[in-house]
């Protein structure tokens, strides 16, 4: 009976020792994640942005460049820089996981298909087009044009003045 005491505690000295082992790779993956940035730049340069590893917006940069452009420009560019950002964010977990704890482990395939859940991969982006392009015409109404002018209401309808022939009856019937 001893040798198989002897055997449970190695056991369990083992299973421990794997717990502890795997607990640090998992520390060390979460710290190296915690630490990553993603940065984009709009291929003018005009718009910078910072993300966290987690996709929260860190630093935002907009320089002097970006005056001349329509603010829907600019918040459109943003927000598509966000999404670049946030859509390589499980790519930068897997190379963490690949580093740390493996691309094998259960728990690091559900944190990986859980980010890529969370931060898919942008829209395919559409060509820059301009309002003269060949063959289109443009319909769209800018949104910086002024409204256009009300339509003025019809004048009144022009009343007859009264007169003093003899078959007007002052407003009153002919019966009375």
């Amino acid at each position: 009976m001893p040798e198989d005491i002897a055997g449970s505690e190695q056991m369990l000295a083992n299973w421990n020792q794997n717990i502890q082992e795997r607990a640090a790779r998992y520390q060390e993956m979460a710290t190296r994640v915690q630490g990553m940035t993603i940065s984009e730049r709009s291929q003018d340069g005009s718009i910078e942005i910072l993300v966290g590893s987690n996709g929260i917006l860190q630093n935002l940069v907009i320089n002097e460049s970006a005056s001349g452009k329509r603010m829907s420009e600019v918040s459109g560019e943003i927000m598509k820089l966000l999404q670049r950002a946030q859509s390589r964010i499980p790519e930068l977990l897997q190379e963490a996981m690949a580093e740390t704890i493996g691309t094998q482990d259960e728990t690091a395939n559900v944190l990986f298909n859980e980010a890529k859940k969370n931060f898919p991969a942008p829209p395919a982006e559409e060509p820059t087009r301009t309002p003269y392009d060949r063959n289109e015409i443009n319909f769209r109404v800018e949104d910086d044009a002024p409204p256009p002018p009300r339509p003025t209401p019809p004048p009144p309808p022009r009343r007859r003045p009264p007169s003093d022939d003899d078959d007007d009856f002052g407003g009153e019937s002919v019966l009375s």
